[in-house]
């Protein structure tokens, strides 16, 4: 088919990620075509070992392009990370199920399943994903909170401050050698947890957000098809599991 979906090399490269999220294969090289149908997309893939059907849920992400929350901010330092995902109906039982099943998976934690009236929530810790109602339709919502972000980067900020207002005193005080060795120590620890978290917050936030992408495709994919007539009605339960 010439009107066949073609993605090109960013968008192949983001389905390779997002497919290979929680499978333990090889990235494929990109040969820079001009473009990838579905299928030639699966080809590639299939040569390192990703699923398929992996490849088709991702490629479903990519196309129902899932909105990004903004992220929260402290001293520059992303410290949320969140996806918005419109779905054209309500879950039924079973796919809600299915879909905790990919959440525990792809966050590898358990977490606390909690339903009432037409919101159901999986929770673990500061990580939230919400199936809810809105004036239009239904949602899909994810947000997570670095719950240590706040602290760890104010102890570095912290350090850095007092360690470089110390040194620079005993300095003009010249106090000798020895007395700049606990300054000269806060100034390289505070600023040594600053660098990490520099490094580490953003690349934290990605990976949060390329994780709800991966589960936004995966609710995409379970969507694709009508629910059965006789699939039950959301149950109003709150549970631990």
């Amino acid at each position: 088919m010439t009107d066949e979906r073609k993605y090109h090399d960013d968008e192949v490269e983001r389905i390779f990620e997002l497919a290979s999220n929680t499978a333990e294969t090889g990235r494929p090289v990109l040969s820079g075509d001009a473009g990838l149908t579905l299928a030639e997309i699966q080809d590639v893939g299939r040569e390192v070992g990703m699923e398929p059907g992996r490849i088709a849920e991702a490629a479903l992400a990519i196309d129902s392009r899932a909105g990004v929350l903004a992220r929260e901010r402290f001293l520059g330092m992303p410290i949320t990370a969140g996806r918005r995902l419109d779905l054209p109906r309500d879950l039924t039982d079973r796919e809600w199920e299915i879909l905790v099943g990919d959440l525990r998976e792809t966050f590898g934690a358990r977490g606390h399943v909690v339903s009432h009236g037409g919101i159901r929530e999986w929770s673990n810790g500061n990580l939230q994903v919400f199936s809810e109602p809105t004036a239009t339709g239904h949602r899909l919502r994810m947000r997570t909170l670095k719950g240590t972000a706040k602290a760890a980067v104010s102890i570095g900020t912290a350090g850095l401050v007092i360690g470089v207002a110390l040194s620079t005193l005993f300095f003009f005080e010249d106090l000798g050698r020895a007395a700049m060795v606990i300054p000269t120590l806060m100034t390289l620890a505070g600023a040594g947890t600053l660098a990490a978290n520099m490094l580490r917050l953003p690349r934290w936030a990605r990976r949060r957000e390329e994780q709800m992408e991966y589960i936004a495709g995966r609710a995409t994919a379970l969507l694709a098809e009508p629910p059965p007539e006789d699939a039950p009605t959301p149950t109003e339960t709150t549970f631990d599991t």
